[in-house]
């Protein structure tokens, strides 16, 4: 039961990679609320728990103590200030993280009528990584993917070529 029609390509993506790591019978904890992409999970077969809204760069409770084979953190990592506690404190011995990567044409995303709603990091890929290895994780597998628009002008047309998303498959150490 695959799901064939998704409404953002990076769910396409995100999917293809955690099946190739992560099978239906291990129990997630996806970071932040529930979601498109945590309901499409389900609807694959996995066991999804998600965190319930809390500021993880204060409150690393649920992290600490849920029991789950696997974490997962589908472009929530830009949005804290602090990744590296929320790394730490992970407990499962899996983790699948995705995030957005820096765009040397691009400012940092902010929303204008959110103000949750804004990347404190965009990383580059090797950045990500470091923070991961430092936080007591080695990387498994890694895949870059574009996010091209129908816009017209220069930095539309870079979008087509220029990586845009990095996700990572790793195990802690």
């Amino acid at each position: 039961m695959y799901a064939t029609n998704f409404p953002k390509k990076r769910y396409k993506h995100t999917l293809e990679f955690l099946k190739q790591h992560i099978v239906p019978t291990e129990t997630i904890l996806d970071l932040g609320v529930e979601n498109p992409f945590s309901e499409i999970l389900k609807t694959e077969g996995y066991t999804v728990r998600n965190t319930l809204g809390e500021d993880l760069d204060v409150d690393t409770t649920t992290i600490g103590t849920h029991s789950s084979d696997v974490v997962t953190a589908f472009e929530i990592f830009e949005h804290l200030l602090s990744p590296f506690t929320v790394l730490k404190n992970i407990k499962s011995k899996k983790l699948v993280a995705s995030i957005p990567l820096r765009l040397w044409f691009a400012s940092a995303y902010r929303s204008k009528t959110d103000p949750r709603d804004r990347h404190f990091h965009e990383f580059e890929s090797w950045q990500f990584d470091w923070l991961l290895e430092k936080a007591g994780w080695k990387i498994i597998a890694t895949k870059k993917w574009t996010n091209p628009t129908n816009k017209i002008g220069f930095r539309p047309l870079l979008r087509w070529f220029t990586p845009r998303y990095y996700i990572v498959y790793a195990e802690r150490i």
